[in-house]
This record gives C-alpha cells, sequence and structure tokens, in this order.
C-alpha cells in the first residue's frame, strides 16, 4: 500500500514538474516596470502608463558620435542616417540633412492659407495688407531676403514666413558639415524614432543592434570614433541585461555556495541532490503560476526567485536534520514536526497573500510567486522527498553541534533584558527618522546607471529632443474635437511664450488644423475682385505696384475652393512624425498631446499653467507633471504595499489563534518576529538607507522565514528543551537562507540590493530573538 502511495506521488509530481517547464517554455520574460504601476490608474497616471508604453519619448533612441574630427563625425552621421532610413524598424532618422525639406515646404505653401492662424478678414483688408506688405519689404534686407523676394508676387501677406518661423521655433541642434553637432562641437547627433514601442524590449534590442552595427562598418576606417546610445528603450535593454547578468551570476553562485555548505553537513551527495528536488520544484511551481496568472513574468520576480532558494531549501534540511537515520525516523519526523513545519508555511501564505490584493502586478506577482514556490516546495519535502530517499540513507550526525546549540539556547534567556535594551535603541531610532522611513521617489526603483543617466542628460539637452515631463492633454469621442481643444489650448500657451513663462510647446493642429478653423480661414478670403481693390489701396505708399500680385490673387482664389487638409495630406513630411505621435486614438477614444518646453535653467511654473488653462473652461484639458505623476504613483504603490504587509500580519496573528488558541502563546512567536523587523529597520535607517518597496518585501520574508524559527522554540507539546538535532536544522537551514539572500546584498541593482541587506540580517536576527524569547529557555 505505502508503494503504491509513493509511485502516484512520485508520479503527480513528475507530471507537475513536466507541466510547469512546459509553461515557462513558452512564458514571456520582460523587465519593463510598467509592470509595477497600477490596474485602475486615474485620467494622468492612465497617460503616464500610456507615454511609457507607446508614447513618442518612449521610441526616440538618441545618437551621439564622438571622436575623429568635426568632419568624419558628420560624414558618420550621414551614412549611419541614409542606411537606417532604408530599415522599416524606424519611422525617421533626423540628423539635420534636408531630406524632406522640399516635401515640407510644399505642404506649408501650397496649404498656408488653411494652416496660417494669421488668416483672419482684417489681414485681407486694405490695412492689413498694408502692414503685411510693409513686413516683407523690410524683410527684404535681412538675412532671409533672397527667399521673401521670391516669394512675394505669390505671398505679399506673409503666410509662409511666419509658418517657418513657426516650424523653426524649437531648440534644434545647429549644423557642421551638413549634419546635427552637440553645442560643444565635439559629436554629431542623431535622433532615431523606432516602429515598435518602447514597452517591447526585444525590439528596441533589435533596433539598437542595428544601429551598431551599421555604425561599426561605416567607421571601420575610423577606430578613434565610438557611438554611444540612449533613449528609455536604450534604459529598458540595458536595465533587463543588467538584471539578468546579476540575476544569472547570483544565483550561480548562491546555488554554489547552499550546496558547499550543505555538502560540508551532510557529507553526502545523494542528500545533497535530494535536497534540491523541493527548492527547483517551488522555483518552476512560482514562475509557471505567475506565467498564468499574468501573461509575463518580471525580472524582479525571477531574482526574488532566486533568493527564494535560501529559504526553500530549509524543508529539506529540517527533514534529514531533524530525522534519524532510518525510514521509521523519518514517518515520527512526519508526525512530530510536519505539523509545525506546515503551520510555519501557512503563516508564510497568510503573509504573502496579502500581496495578491495588490493593485499594482508587479507586487501581485512576488505574492503569487511566493505562495505557490513555498507550497510546492513545502509538499514536496513532504509527500515526494521521503519516498526517494535509498533505504540506507543517512547524513553526517550533526548530534554534536546540537547539543553545544542546545546548551547556548538554555543560556539565550539571560539575554532578555539586554536585548529589550537593544529593541528600546531601535525604536528610538525608528522615532528619530520617523518622517523620512521611507523613499517615496519612483527613481530608486530604477535599475539605470547614473552614468546612463547623465549620459541622457547630455544627449537630450546637445539635441533639443523632448523632455515631456510637463504635457497638457486635451481628450474627447472625435480628432476634430479634440484639434479644437488644441487649438483653444495653444492660444492660452501661447499668451505664456509672450511673456516669458514657457520657452514653447507643440501642438499638432500647428500642422493638421481643426476642420472648423479651416473653414474659417477660407471665409475669411476675399472675392478675386475685392482683394484686387484692397491690394490696390495697400500697395499705396509703397515701393510696389498692384500688378506684380497677379500670382497672390490667383492662389487666394484657388484657396477658396481648394479641399480641407486630412492627415493623409502629410504623408512624406517631417509633421506627419510629429502629428502621429501628438494625436493618439485608442479605440473611440482621441487626445491630443501638447508637450511644453520650459526656459533653459528654469523650472516651468505649474500652478500658473494650471491657473491659465482653467480659465478656458473646458472639461477635457488635463495639465500633467510626468515626474510629479510618477513619484505620486510610486508613494501610492508604497503606501498600499504598507497596508497590505500589516494585513499580512494581521492574517498571520489570526491564523496562530485559531491553531493555538492563547494569545500569551501567539505573542511569544510574534515579539522575536517584531524584535526582527524593527531592528533591521533601525540598523538601515542608521545607515542611511532609507526604505523602498523591495525593503518591505524584505521585511515579509524575514516575517516568513523567521515564523519556524519561532514556532520551534514555541512548540505546544510538553518538551521543555527543544531538542539538538532540531536546534541545528534550525542553524543550517538559517545559514543556508543568510547564503541565498546575503548575496543579492552586493548586487549593483539597488531593488535587488535591498532585499539582501533586509533579510539576511533579519533572519539571523530571528533566531537569536527567538531563542532569547522562546518559553522554554527562561519560563
Amino acid at each position: 500500500m505505502k508503494a503504491k502511495s509513493a509511485r502516484i506521488a512520485i508520479a503527480i509530481w513528475i507530471v507537475f514538474i513536466l507541466a510547469c517547464s512546459a509553461i515557462i517554455s513558452r512564458s514571456q520574460f520582460t523587465a519593463d516596470l510598467s509592470a509595477f504601476l497600477p490596474r485602475s490608474p486615474t485620467p494622468e497616471q492612465q497617460l503616464l502608463l500610456e507615454q511609457i508604453r507607446d508614447g513618442l519619448a518612449s521610441r526616440l533612441i538618441l545618437v551621439g558620435i564622438e571622436g575623429e574630427n568635426a568632419q568624419t563625425r558628420a560624414n558618420l552621421s550621414k551614412q549611419l542616417a541614409r542606411h537606417l532610413r532604408l530599415d522599416p524598424a524606424f519611422i525617421s532618422v533626423n540628423n539635420g540633412e534636408p531630406v524632406s525639406a522640399e516635401q515640407d515646404r510644399a505642404y506649408l505653401f501650397n496649404h498656408r492659407y488653411l494652416l496660417s492662424p494669421a488668416v483672419t478678414p482684417q489681414h485681407f483688408s486694405a490695412d492689413g495688407l498694408h502692414a503685411a506688405l510693409s513686413d516683407s519689404i523690410d524683410l527684404l534686407a535681412s538675412p532671409a531676403g533672397l527667399l521673401v523676394k521670391s516669394m512675394l508676387p505669390r505671398d505679399p501677406s506673409g503666410e509662409m514666413v511666419q509658418l517657418l518661423n513657426q516650424l523653426n521655433g524649437g531648440t534644434q541642434p545647429a549644423l557642421t558639415d551638413g549634419a546635427w553637432a552637440s553645442r560643444d562641437g565635439t559629436r554629431a547627433l542623431l535622433l532615431i524614432q523606432t516602429r515598435a514601442s518602447g514597452a517591447n524590449t526585444d525590439a528596441q534590442q533589435h533596433a539598437m543592434l542595428a544601429i551598431q552595427q551599421t555604425f561599426n562598418a561605416a567607421a571601420k576606417d575610423h577606430p578613434a570614433a565610438r557611438l554611444e546610445m540612449t533613449g528609455p528603450g536604450v534604459f529598458s535593454v540595458k536595465s533587463r541585461d543588467t538584471i539578468k547578468e546579476q540575476v544569472s551570476r547570483l544565483s550561480i553562485i548562491s546555488v554554489l555556495l547552499i550546496a558547499s555548505l550543505l555538502l560540508l553537513v551532510y557529507r553526502s551527495p545523494i542528500a545533497l541532490v535530494l535536497g534540491f528536488l523541493p527548492v527547483i520544484s517551488g522555483a518552476l511551481a512560482g514562475v509557471a503560476a505567475v506565467s498564468l496568472g499574468f501573461g509575463a513574468v518580471h525580472g524582479i520576480t525571477l531574482g526574488f526567485g532566486t533568493a527564494l532558494i535560501g529559504e526553500a531549501v530549509d524543508y529539506s534540511i529540517y527533514l534529514f536534520v531533524q530525522s534519524e537515520q532510518n525510514n521509521a525516523d523519518r514517518q515520527h519526523w512526519i508526525k512530530r514536526f510536519w505539523p509545525t513545519i506546515r503551520l510555519g508555511v501557512l503563516t508564510s501564505i497568510a503573509g504573502f497573500a496579502s500581496l495578491l490584493l495588490s493593485g499594482f502586478p508587479g507586487l501581485a506577482q512576488l505574492g503569487l510567486y511566493s505562495i505557490a514556490g513555498l507550497l510546492t516546495a513545502a509538499a514536496v519535502t513532504r509527500y515526494v522527498l521521503p519516498h526517494l530517499l535509498p533505504a540506507n540513507f543517512h547524513i553526517h550526525d550533526v548530534t554534536a553541534i546540537g547539543q553545544r546549540l542546545s546548551a547556548l539556547a538554555q543560556r539565550a534567556g539571560a539575554l532578555r533584558w539586554p536585548a529589550i535594551v537593544v529593541l528600546l535603541l531601535a525604536l528610538t531610532i525608528l522615532y528619530q527618522h520617523r518622517d523620512n522611513v521611507w523613499n517615496d521617489k519612483i527613481s530608486a526603483l530604477s535599475p539605470v546607471s547614473q552614468a546612463d543617466i547623465a549620459l541622457d542628460a547630455r544627449l537630450r539637452a546637445d539635441s533639443g529632443a523632448p523632455d515631456v515631463r510637463y504635457l497638457v492633454v486635451v481628450s474627447g469621442a472625435t480628432q476634430e474635437a479634440v484639434l479644437r481643444g488644441s487649438e483653444q489650448v495653444a492660444s492660452v500657451l501661447q499668451t505664456q511664450v509672450d511673456q516669458g513663462a514657457l520657452a514653447g510647446y507643440e501642438t499638432a493642429s500647428r500642422y493638421l488644423p481643426s476642420l472648423a478653423s479651416q473653414r474659417a480661414r477660407q471665409a475669411s478670403l476675399p472675392a478675386t475682385d475685392v482683394l484686387q481693390s484692397n491690394l490696390t489701396q495697400a500697395v499705396q505708399g509703397l515701393p510696389v505696384k498692384s500688378s506684380l500680385f497677379a500670382p497672390f490673387l490667383a492662389d487666394v482664389a484657388a484657396a477658396r475652393v481648394q479641399p480641407l487638409l486630412q492627415p493623409a495630406d502629410l504623408d512624406k513630411t517631417s509633421m506627419a512624425m510629429a502629428v502621429n505621435a501628438l494625436l493618439i486614438q485608442q479605440d473611440q477614444h482621441w487626445s491630443a498631446l501638447l508637450p511644453l518646453t520650459a526656459l533653459p535653467g528654469v523650472e516651468i511654473d505649474a500652478a500658473r499653467i494650471r491657473g491659465a488653462l482653467h480659465g478656458l473652461n473646458l472639461p477635457n484639458v488635463l495639465f500633467v507633471d510626468m515626474k510629479i505623476e510618477s513619484d505620486s504613483l510610486y508613494s501610492g504603490y508604497l503606501h498600499e504595499a504598507i497596508l497590505l504587509s500589516l494585513g499580512g500580519l494581521a492574517a498571520i496573528i489570526a491564523l496562530l489563534l485559531v491553531v493555538y488558541r492563547s494569545p500569551m502563546h501567539v505573542m511569544r512567536i510574534i515579539v522575536p518576529l517584531a524584535a526582527a523587523v524593527i531592528s533591521v529597520t533601525a540598523g538601515l535607517l542608521l545607515f542611511g538607507q532609507q526604505l523602498i518597496i523591495l525593503h518591505l518585501i524584505g521585511l515579509l520574508l524575514v516575517v516568513a522565514v523567521g515564523s519556524n524559527y519561532a514556532l520551534f522554540f514555541n512548540r505546544s507539546d510538553n518538551e521543555t528543551h527543544i531538542a539538538p538535532r532540531t536546534l541545528a536544522s534550525m542553524l543550517f537551514a538559517n545559514l543556508t537562507t543568510v547564503a541565498g539572500f546575503g548575496l543579492l546584498a552586493f548586487s549593483n541593482v539597488s531593488i535587488l540590493q535591498a532585499m539582501g541587506v533586509t533579510v539576511a540580517p533579519g533572519v539571523i536576527l530571528a533566531l537569536i530573538y527567538s531563542a532569547i524569547f522562546a518559553r522554554n529557555s527562561h519560563d
């Protein structure tokens, strides 16, 4: 009967492992931090998510070419741009070359009367034409004189000049040898837009590879030339690579370290191999569960899983060390110790289950991974592992170590008062730092290095790429509605520009006015006889004759009946990219984005802009400070995680009360766990570390792992002292946990490092405090 049960258990386990492996083989892995953004965002947060995943800024790759001389850099820039423009992976490649200047100029000139906001009935009156003609004649003596002179017979009202001034109002880089160059002249610049969104990390990696390979081919005769790239997509790729490299390296080191430790303890390679089966099973179950539950597995979850090796291996240690040398003793272990371990697993699940309620998918992923992993590891230890042990299986006798530990544990109660003093000091530190315990800035989660951030700031400043920190968003049901709203907002923003509060702004309505505005401008154009009469009066006193402007009369007559502009008319112009980026349709909803540009070295006065927009009294206009929103988003995320963690603690206490039905017994279990959490938190603050969300997850792990120690020290049977082999098993389990998590402390990825510096000292303290405050050590 036992043999049949064993075969069934092993068969179920093998099928389960194969199923998990099949799921994982089809899983997607990501390093996109948007996984740690909420499921149900506010309108501002929704905009933030859209911009992170698919916004214009997320698709930009800023490229710098350094080394060699200016002419060589410019030539390399042109070669790189020429090849990349043929690659369908890129929507546009700008380096200052006039590749679409002819199409741009034709679009503006042929539709100038529909595009120009200056087109009003007054503009084409005798006085209006006289003023415009006077301005055009004055421009003849300026550097733009040749251009104005060539256009004067067809455009005496100056619409084209005004449109060109609008287009050139940005902060584009200067040209050196026909290509963009930085302000200090040390690098050539390119601004590349990918077809794939910034959230598509694989596509961004392919784009980066294409850029690098094309540059390498072009620069093969110029060894001193080098390429630099930056942008949100580049950050995503580098972050994923960094996390992947760190997780892989730390996993290997962690496994080797734990294996060496266990081999030293067990003196049995078979025990070592069998001991890792629950760990591997738990890791596969965790990844498969997250993949099924969320559709993708985040790199941080994998990193967390790597660390969880240190806890999952505890169960097999308890089995091997606490049981004696034969099968009968292992059956005894199941009856005597399994209930305690099972309760420890349940307390861990109660704590992590609270994370499943999080509105942030990334946090819920960690909760699901922990529950699935620990549950599977414990189940394999209980129901599969005993059946896999050989008949003559045994490990090195650790009784002597256990007896020494037992002697120490019996004297641990003497440290209660010193421990209470330490806890009071820790509480004092917490009180002193009560206002800055948590770092609520989202940048604290970023794995991007300071060097990469500095490079991004340098290239962004040189190239004039949009920062898109400040946006005005106009929402509506139709394209026409949001374009009309954009025109109203633009009039307010232009006033702010004129008053010196803004350097500029961008809007799709500049290149594609609303149909209403186009009709109004068309209606402002007078009939030919009226225009001829006005023109005759307008030239009075000016050094031109009205007969010169016959082409102007013909163009205006044609403009009065020409078709209104549609998005397709922008094809093959550089303005099409701007309109596509600034005018977004999602299902039946349209949004128009108006990014604002601050004056150099001056922050935008958000309150002033909000106040000015409020005067429009438009319900669908939103002013968004992306940095404030992202920090606010993370702050809410952190606040929710703290509340959920407290909920998890309440669930653990409730579970223990149900099991033991003794508040005093529960308090003996909770006190060492609380002491460990307080001590670690105080220590982190004392060393200048503000806590981020991953510190909080680490504290949850301290409670989960430490609960096993507290439960063993406070078992409800009649033993007055804990057995030496049990103490030895806890010490070995503790050392493997420290080895697994402690390595993360050396990671240069802040989110992994936070867990390492929290869990490693935390579980050590949980074991020590459990011994000190245990019932049988003093009472």
